[in-house]
């Protein structure tokens, strides 16, 4: 992350409960499982700092990574889920438009978990 100002804000989007409910109850329509993994306490919003850590007893983490560009942010991704295949990283950035997060952030969650919703979902 760069200068102090973009730090902070990403410091401030970590611990701003109200931002994430509302973005996982407005996505519901696409990825349905989120808002109630949020409300259960399933998924961390926490900051990226260059490390994966486990998912442990999670669903989900959004690693919040601050000011970077989307194609850089793609990579970081590719290069995740090439590493953690029991993972899925998928990527999001304000950019994208209707559905994407607030902040560029990488998101990890457990592969077969992810599989398992997806095909519910579809049912």
């Amino acid at each position: 992350m760069g200068n102090a100002a973009e730090k902070e804000a990403a410091n401030a989007a970590v611990n701003d409960k109200e931002l994430w409910t509302s973005y996982f109850y407005n996505i519901r329509h696409v990825c349905p499982w989120s808002y109630s993994a949020w409300k259960r306490g399933k998924i961390e919003i926490d900051l990226w700092k260059g490390v994966a850590k486990d998912l442990g007893n999670l669903e989900a983490r959004v690693n919040i990574i601050g000011v970077i560009k989307p194609r850089l942010l793609k990579k970081i991704e590719e290069r995740l889920n090439n590493e953690r295949q029991s993972e899925e990283w998928l990527h999001s950035h304000p950019s994208f438009g209707i559905n994407s997060t607030p902040v560029p952030v990488l998101i990890q969650q457990d592969r077969l978990g992810l599989e398992k919703a997806r095909k519910q979902s579809n049912q």
